[in-house]
């Protein structure tokens, strides 16, 4: 491909990726629907019985964890959500003690992992929760590096239908008038479920009672634009490993300028491939014809050295034949001049 020809598809290729985007979801907002449920954990009433992480494992069919769910030294370290768990439950000293936290997808009701997915592999379902869709994900992880807070598992071991993994709130459960499996497992009631106005209201209430139980905040009310899973704690949230450097800015927001752009590079991204392509074939054209030439020219020179070496050899074997017949022919006249003189010798004697 010439050059011209290639700059020239470049550009008609950038002035279609300038129309108006189409592809993914920067700038849009996603909720609440009024139909938006939620999920409250309330860290004053979380024992660490890890039964959420069992139930989650058992309703999503995941198999069986390294270590027994009544094993507590999975505690001893700091643990994230993969593609085997969906749910994790991480102790951490603070200075109310040791508090437990429960740690899944948010379900943000604005999410990053949506905003960010320019084949809309993620969306954000009436009832609240954040759901994924497969068949159309082409892998390009964005959202795992979109989440705030770094949710979105991939799973690397499977290499013939690889996806993104995470809570799903159980959304199939909810389809049926179930509620979340971990909500309904736990023995403490630390999860409420309900409508999110309502559960709004429930922590509110409590804070109002205990003010000196818990931190005065509601984590999840107005985290990037609000999450449909919220918190309570007595401990400060950031010693509960949680993240207070969000803001109340939805991740469509934050993103929009930039996502803006990822219709453009999908457009281009063939044309730009096809350039290079191009041009490495010609590269590798010229390069193997250099490579021919190359080996032509080595093979006459080493033809030619070869006869030159021949020739000399030839003619070193031409003066060592000379040389040698001169020696035999010398030898020769030599005996025969013997005898001749032993001959005469002999004659003499006889007379």
């Amino acid at each position: 491909m010439l050059r011209r020809t290639f700059l020239g598809l470049l550009g008609g290729a950038g002035a279609l990726a300038a129309l108006p985007a189409t592809a993914g979801a920067a700038g849009k907002h996603f909720g609440p629907h009024p139909d938006t449920m939620a999920v409250l954990f309330d860290a004053t009433r979380c024992i660490g019985c890890r039964q959420c992480e069992k139930a989650c494992n058992e309703v999503n069919n995941l198999p069986a964890p390294e270590k027994p769910f009544d094993d507590m030294t999975v505690m001893d370290t700091e643990r994230r959500t993969d593609d085997k768990t969906y749910t994790v439950v991480n102790k951490y000293a603070t200075e109310k003690g040791g508090v437990f936290r429960k740690m899944q997808c948010n379900h943000c009701l604005e999410p990053a992992c949506a905003s960010a997915c320019f084949v809309r592999a993620f969306k954000k379902e009436p009832n609240g929760a954040v759901t994924y869709d497969a068949s159309v994900c082409v892998g390009c992880r964005y959202c795992m590096v979109a989440c705030p807070f770094s949710i979105p598992a991939y799973t690397y071991n499977d290499p013939i239908t690889p996806r993104v993994v995470k809570c799903t709130m159980c959304s199939p459960r909810l389809a049926e008038g179930k509620l979340p499996g971990c909500v309904e497992r736990c023995p403490k009631e630390a999860l409420t479920f309900g409508p999110r106005e309502e559960i709004i209201k429930i922590a509110r209430a409590r804070i109002d009672a205990y003010p000196d139980r818990y931190q005065h905040h509601i984590y999840g009310e107005h985290e990037m634009g609000g999450t449909c899973w919220m918190y309570l704690s007595g401990a400060p949230f950031s010693e509960i490993g949680m993240r207070e450097d969000l803001g109340t800015t939805s991740a469509p927001e934050l993103t929009s300028g930039a996502l803006a752009a990822v219709p453009m590079v999908v457009g281009l991204w063939p044309v730009l491939l096809g350039g290079i392509y191009a041009v490495s074939k010609r590269n590798q054209k010229v390069a193997n014809a250099e490579k021919v030439m190359a080996v032509k020219n080595a093979l006459t020179k080493a033809s030619s050295e070869a006869e030159k070496k021949l020739s000399e050899e030839l003619k070193k074997a031409d003066v060592a034949n000379k040389r040698l017949i001169e020696v035999e022919v010398k030898k020769a006249v030599e005996e025969a001049l013997s005898a001749k003189d032993e001959d005469a010798a002999s004659s003499e004697e006889e007379s």
